[in-house]
């Protein structure tokens, strides 16, 4: 078959070539249509409980993650000048397109009595200009007497104030959003400017935006320091700039080929899908370097350029396809974890894998078939004495120091089991981001001074209609609050129990005294206010927290980012406290929001990379079993890419770098990358059984000696490669090139040192007849396409004429 493919390149690469210029502006056109994400992608299928229960929330009571929220730290804060200028700021980010509402002290609105048309007027607190220190001295009096507010929009003790932004959904979660949280900062600015004290910004919207603009700024940097970093260890490999030129020429046009198939999939660029153009540089040039290393090798052999290049794919192209079928076949098992951001992630990656090696197999021989031959100085690395006394000592310890080898193996393994298992699992909202970060320090602001931003909703469904009017449930809802109140990771409620306690401290003239749930008496007289607005209108005051039936309730609270592991048994605590207070068999509850989301969707998360792990790890067996045509060779090849892997959880547990989904991102990705190494070696040891009469001492030897330069030169540049992940502004994606490239780099040695050493101490063992005579067809070094069938020569003529 790979002749006919080598006959078919060769014989065709005009076609092809232009073929290929045409598709590339077909997927540079493409690529236009690629977004940012500036959204959570969830973690959780549609079908999963957790997923079901927040949809129905937000159906029955709106969404609650569209508030930023804006805070600072002034002891003057109530200095008339100092107040003033945060209220002016206020109404000036009420005025920005895209903002429905702004909720600060300013806006405080207090409820009044109206004995004649028995209703509450609802009356603001503060006048819209104040313009005398002892008008708003009487004014922080009143204020300060409504308890509904206290930790709520202030926290005294601290001399901490926040303001909620409402957003316009649809304006935000359009092209116009970056511009929207622009030109609220720019307002804030103006607060700064004037009072010189620090506005901080946090919320789940204001997160996503600025994180996206990070990933969006990374995507360029990353791109760029990829194919800088590669071009370099190629020219100091190849020492010619041509080699660098077309390397580069061949991943370049593979990322524009990844940016058009993620525009025409309609994927939007998140943390993940970020990654896969410089991936696709680092992943694909190994390719270009394995092609023309033995392109190289064939030259110098017999100096005929056209032999050389289509003993090139016949003989690389095969294991080359295999390998990058491993590799993609590590990213494509994401599409298993039913999560879209990882789906997604896995399409993409695993399709622009394949994508690369075509390119790479089209392109390199075509390419140097118009050009000369390459000069002695161009094949010089092939004798490079540095790499050569390397791959001779590999040799050397693989046949004389096996036993030591497997000792110092075996001590490692010890070792890593005890790092494996200090491994703790666990995951924060914003876990990737440093915590110097100001996005970091802001929301530990808010944590700090009012217990957090991360939204926490219980449902409570009476299942009467107005069932949730009735003193028995209120009390009930009183009594849950007082016994989530405990509970230090939690913030005071925002619920109608609230709103109903401030309606009765507003029945009773505002004194703060009677803050507090009615009795059955005071319940009809109070609640008739309540219904009603001094418009006449039912009041939107009741209705943020009731359904239509008034069946249903909600309670809001506020939470920490306290990380999955801590949540997982906050979680169960609270869902204990709740049936306690809401017994199942008379109620029905729901614990929701965007922190339930996230916790019970990171927990998800990781149970499926595990299992995608076992999947890419039999996935890539089956490859290899394929390929080799023997259980026994696939088990021993298993073994020196499984010990990286073993060597790397230690790491981390020993370095207290805890599983979460973007480390368990690793194993996967490194298999399957490791594996080629060894696919690669196996192929040449398979080769070299049949030419040394089934010597498989001498196999073993030459195909390390000829092989283990160039796995040598690829594990170099995917150390490098991996390793500008390094630089991240994201600690998981730092964590990922880093933990990924100390992967690779053992995982050389293992298959420099390890593998050999089981081939030599296991032989005849694991070369059996089945090994030895394979599914797919090992060449002789004799067999080519004849020269004159190829018919390039005279392509320019005919074109010409």
């Amino acid at each position: 078959m790979w002749i006919r493919i080598a006959r078919f390149i060769l014989r065709y690469r005009i076609a092809i070539l232009i073929g290929l210029v045409i598709m590339t502006v077909f997927m540079g056109y493409q690529s236009r249509k690629i977004e940012m994400s500036y959204q959570y992608a969830p973690l959780l299928p549609k079908d999963d409980t957790t997923y079901i229960e927040n949809q129905t929330f937000v159906k029955l009571f709106g969404s609650e993650s569209n508030l930023i929220i804006l805070g600072v730290q002034n002891e003057d804060f109530f200095e008339l000048q100092d107040f003033t200028a945060w209220e002016e700021m206020a109404d000036s980010i009420e005025s920005v397109s895209g903002v429905t509402s702004v909720f600060s002290i300013g806006e405080a609105y207090n409820l009044v009595k109206d004995k004649e048309n028995k209703l509450f007027k609802v009356e603001p607190v503060f006048p819209a200009k104040v313009k005398y220190q002892s008008e708003l001295d009487s004014l922080i009096k009143v204020f300060k007497g409504l308890p509904f507010y206290k930790d709520l929009l202030y926290n005294d003790e601290s001399k901490a104030y926040l303001m909620a932004i409402s957003l316009d959904n649809d304006i935000f979660h359009s092209k116009k959003r970056v511009k929207l949280v622009e030109d609220i900062r720019e307002k804030a600015n103006h607060y700064v400017r004037a009072t010189k004290r620090n506005v901080l910004f946090s919320g789940l919207p204001y997160i996503r935006v600025v994180t996206a603009e990070m990933i969006k700024g990374e995507l360029n940097m990353f791109i760029v320091l990829a194919l800088v970093i590669t071009a370099l260890i190629i020219f100091l490999f190849f020492r010619s700039f041509k080699v660098v030129l077309f390397c580069m020429l061949v991943v370049g046009m593979a990322v524009i080929w990844a940016l058009g198939i993620q525009g025409m999939f309609g994927y939007k660029i998140t943390i993940l899908t970020g990654m896969i153009p410089p991936l696709i540089i680092v992943i694909g040039i190994p390719n270009s370097v394995f092609l023309l290393n033995k392109y190289h090798q064939e030259y110098r052999k017999h100096k005929n350029k056209i032999k050389a290049l289509q003993r090139v794919i016949r003989k690389i192209g095969n294991a080359t396809f295999l390998t990058n079928l491993t590799t993609a076949s590590g990213f494509a098992t994401f599409i298993f974890t039913s999560s879209a951001i990882l789906v997604e992630f896995g399409v993409i990656a695993a399709i622009n894998i394949m994508v690369v090696f075509f390119l790479s197999i089209l392109l390199i021989p075509i390419i140097f078939s118009f050009l000369d031959g390459p000069k002695e100085r161009h094949i010089k690395h092939l004798d490079n004495q540095v790499v050569g006394k390397l791959v001779d000592f590999l040799v050397k310890i693989s046949l004389n120091h096996r036993r030591k080898i497997y000792l110092f193996s075996s001590l490692i393994l010890l070792v890593s089991f005890y790092g494996i298992s200090r491994i703790k699992t666990t995951g924060f909202m914003l876990d990737d981001i440093p915590h110097d970060n100001a996005l970091y320090q802001d929301l530990k602001f808010f944590e700090e001074n009012f217990n957090g931003l991360m939204p926490l909703e219980v449902v409570i469904d009476t299942k009467k209609p107005n069932g949730a009017l009735k003193a028995s449930a209120l009390k009930k809802m009183d009594k849950l609050q007082e016994e989530l109140s405990e509970l230090h990771e939690i913030s005071k409620p925002l619920s109608l129990v609230e709103v109903i306690k401030f309606a009765r401290q507003s029945f009773y003239n505002g004194n703060s005294k009677y803050f507090g749930i009615p009795s059955q008496q005071e319940r009809n007289f109070i609640l008739s206010y309540v219904g009603k607005t001094n418009t006449g209108e039912q009041s939107g005051i009741v209705t943020n927290f009731l359904d239509s039936t008034k069946q249903r309730t909600r309670l809001s609270f506020r939470m920490k980012d306290i990380g999955t592991t801590n949540m997982k048994s906050l979680d169960t605590e609270i869902r204990r406290i709740i049936e306690k207070v809401f017994p199942s068999d008379h109620y029905s509850t729901m614990l929701t929001g965007a922190s339930v989301v996230f916790f019970k969707g990171t927990e998800y998360l990781v149970e499926n990379l595990f299992v995608s792990l076992i999947l890419a790890i039999v996935l890539i067996a089956s490859f290899m079993a394929w390929m080799f045509s023997s259980k026994r060779m696939v088990l021993v090849s298993l073994i020196p890419n499984l010990f990286p892997l073993l060597t790397t959880a230690a790491l981390m547990g020993y370095f207290h770098i805890p599983i979460k989904p973007s480390t368990i991102l690793v194993f996967s990705i490194a298999f399957g990358i490791s594996v080629d190494d060894t696919i690669h070696y196996l192929a040449k040891y398979r080769q070299e059984l049949s030419e040394t009469n089934w010597s498989i001492k001498a196999a073993v030897v030459l195909a390390l000696k000829e092989t283990g330069v160039s796995m040598i030169y690829t594990s170099i540049i995917l150390f490098f490669g991996f390793g500008i992940f390094g630089v991240s502004q994201f600690g998981g994606t730092v964590a990922l090139g880093v933990l990924v490239a100390v992967t690779l780099l053992v995982a050389l040695f293992s298959n420099l040192i390890l593998l050999p050493s089981l081939l030599l101490s296991l032989e005849k063992a694991i070369t059996n007849k089945s090994f030895k005579e394979p599914l797919l067809q090992i060449y002789n070094e004799d067999e080519d396409i004849e020269l004159e069938d190829l018919i390039i020569e005279n392509t320019q003529q005919k074109i010409n004429k």
